[in-house]
Parts: C-alpha cells; structure tokens; sequence
C-alpha cells in the first residue's frame, strides 16, 4: 500500500489489516495519541469541504502529528499558475503524507506520479472518493458485522457521487451483495461504473423508486443531488428534491436497516429520521474519522522515496471527457487501461479516442 486512490486496488489482506487497526483505534484510541508523532500532514483541498478536512486534520493530530497545507486554492501558488506537478513535488519534499481534494477527474493518480511520499485521494471531481468507502465499510462492519449477502439500495446522485462510485467498485470483494440503483434516468450510475459490475458479474437493479424496494434493503445509503456537478441551474433545478426519506417511508423497513449518508444533505433525508435507531449517519462520520487515523498510522510508516521517471504514455489518443485532469495538465503522459468496451484513460475511466499527430518535420 503505497498511495490510496482507489480502495478496490486494495487487497483484502491490506483492508483486513487496516479494518483491525480502525477498531483497535475505536475500542481504545488512548493507545494511538502519540503514534505519529513527529509527523505532518500536506492537506490539499482545492474545492470545499468541511468533513473531509476536518475529519483528516483531526485524525492527524489525535496520533500525535501536525498539518500544514491549504483549503483554498487562491491562497496557494496554484492561483499564479503553478502546475500540479510543481505544487506535489514541494509539497512532498516537506510532508510525510499528502491528502488531496482536487475538482478535477484522476487529479490525485496524477500527483502520485510526481510525489516522494503517499498520496491519498480525498476526492477527485466526480470519480472517487476512496476514504469515504473506507467510512462505509467501517460502519458495514462495525453495525452488521459483515458485508456478504446484503441488499444495498444507494438513493440519489449516482451520476456525479463520487462515494458511490467508490463503495460499488468496493463492494465487488464481497460475496452476494445485491444493488438498487435508485435514481432518475438523468442521474444513473455512470457508463464506466455500469460496465465494471456488468464485467464483474455483479447483481444490480436500476429503479426510478425508493418507496416500493425499502422493505427489502439491509442498508440504504442515501446522497444528495450535487448542485456544483451541474452545468445548468436549470438541470438541477428539476432534479433537486427528487428523493426524500422521512420516517413514515421507514415504516415498512426492516428493523436492522441501516440507513447511511455521505454528508452533507440537503432535503434528502427528513430530520424525522434523525432519532431513528436505524440512521447511522453521524455515526459514520465518527467512524471516517477513525479509519483515516488508521490509514495515515498506516502510511506513515512507508519511506520517503524519490519517485521514478514518469512512464511515457501513449501517443496519438487523449481523453474525451473534458473533467479530466488532463485536459489542464498537459506534461501529463496519457496512460490507458484496457475494458471490454476498449481503451479508457487510467486517470478518470473514460474512454479515449485517437487523432492523428502532425508529421515532426526532419532536420
């Protein structure tokens, strides 16, 4: 485990390791108060946030360590055009460990490139956000005890809800695990998610309705429509309010249902819920907290290595979605994975399309 962009790269082994350190935290976080001591955190956050980046800077200096970094990006020297790979190499010559929330698509696979110490993804645009899986789990586990043989309904924004997409790809570890997609046509699960469960076998209905599949769901994990993914105020106008949970939709749910939420919401969930039993919610913002000091203890531990030269890349294709971090990034090499459907960019999991480059002219 060297950087955290993607949980599902994750082994197992590597999750199992760092679940029993997050409960060994939970149960007894007296023990871990000097454990990373000595140590400092490079926060990056280059879009708001307020759990996030109080849950990392609160996790570091419970072990013991420090924080220095930025929650603006007008007040770093990316605002007087500094390039990524700039800011991540100074930043690493500096910190232990590098956390980044960063709006554009495979910023922080990106920054690994070019950083001497782990970096961990604290969301990329509209891609992924693996820490918030690892809230997710800890809450799975902790509540339920296991994952296997579970029925998830995830209510919402699956288009643009970076956390669903991190918990789906996730969750294919686990045996029998059945989704229901709830969400309007304009906000399904996109088509690179789609195609890694279709290729995955994994089981999963996409519903419009949230009412008529909760008497059957073990956990549902609510999201809210996410105002500053939309290109158009007009668009989300017509989507926003779409889904509500209140406590007369959770007369019918099992008395076992978790019902979870990245945080923040909106209207999505009624505050008549808050009181149920059943709303683990502020519960697993708790838990973020934990697992995150787990996986900094974790990586602070790795060496400070100078990163190797960045690997060529492949001409004559580039990404097709305009999120990417590509597209501002341009030194970037442009490095592809192969899917079923073909050649996608390994930064954002979009497909690429070919051009032709211009003849180099011969001296």
């Amino acid at each position: 485990m060297r950087n955290i962009n993607d949980l599902s790269e994750l082994t197992m082994e590597e999750f199992r390791e760092l679940y029993k350190l997050t409960s060994n935290i939970i149960d007894r976080p007296e023990g871990y108060a000097d454990s990373a001591r000595g140590k400092v955190l490079g926060s990056l956050f280059y879009e708001p946030s307020t759990r996030t980046n109080l849950s990392f800077s609160t996790a570091m200096m419970r072990l013991g360590g420090s924080v220095m970094g930025f929650s603006d990006p007008n007040s770093s020297s990316t605002s007087k055009g500094e390039t990524l790979k700039d800011t991540i190499t100074m930043v690493s010559s500096y910190a232990d460990m590098i956390v980044m929330r960063n709006p554009r698509e495979g910023a922080a696979k990106a920054a690994a490139l070019y950083s001497s110490v782990p970096v961990i993804n604290a969301g990329d645009g509209g891609h992924l956000h693996p820490t918030q899986t690892l809230a997710d789990m800890t809450t799975i586990l902790r509540r339920r005890g296991s994952a296997n043989h579970m029925k998830i309904g995830i209510c919402g924004d699956l288009k643009y809800g970076r956390t669903v997409h991190s918990l789906i790809k996730f969750l294919q570890k686990f045996e029998d695990v059945q989704f229901y997609l709830i969400a309007p046509r304009e906000l399904a699960i996109p088509e690179y998610i789609r195609r890694f469960m279709v290729e995955h076998g994994m089981q999963f209905y996409e519903v419009s309705g949230l009412e008529p599949v909760i008497p059957m769901l073990d956990v549902l994990y609510m999201t809210r429509i996410q105002k500053e993914r939309f290109t158009s105020e007009a668009e989300y106008n017509s989507l926003k309010g779409i889904y509500c949970l209140n406590a007369r939709k959770l007369r019918d749910a099992k008395p076992e249902l978790l019902v979870m939420h990245p945080l923040p919401r909106v209207d999505e969930i009624a505050q008549d819920v808050d009181d149920d039993p059943r709303a683990v919610y502020f519960d697993q913002a708790r838990y973020g907290m934990y697992a995150r000091m787990a996986l900094l203890l974790t990586l602070s531990r790795q060496p400070y290595r100078k990163p190797g030269k960045a690997p060529e890349g492949v001409h004559g294709c580039r990404c097709t979605n305009p999120k990417c971090v590509t597209k501002t990034e341009p030194y970037l090499p442009m490095l592809t994975v192969h899917s079923a459907e073909g050649e996608c960019c390994a930064y954002c999991d979009k497909p690429v399309d070919a051009y032709d480059e211009p003849l180099q002219e011969e001296e």
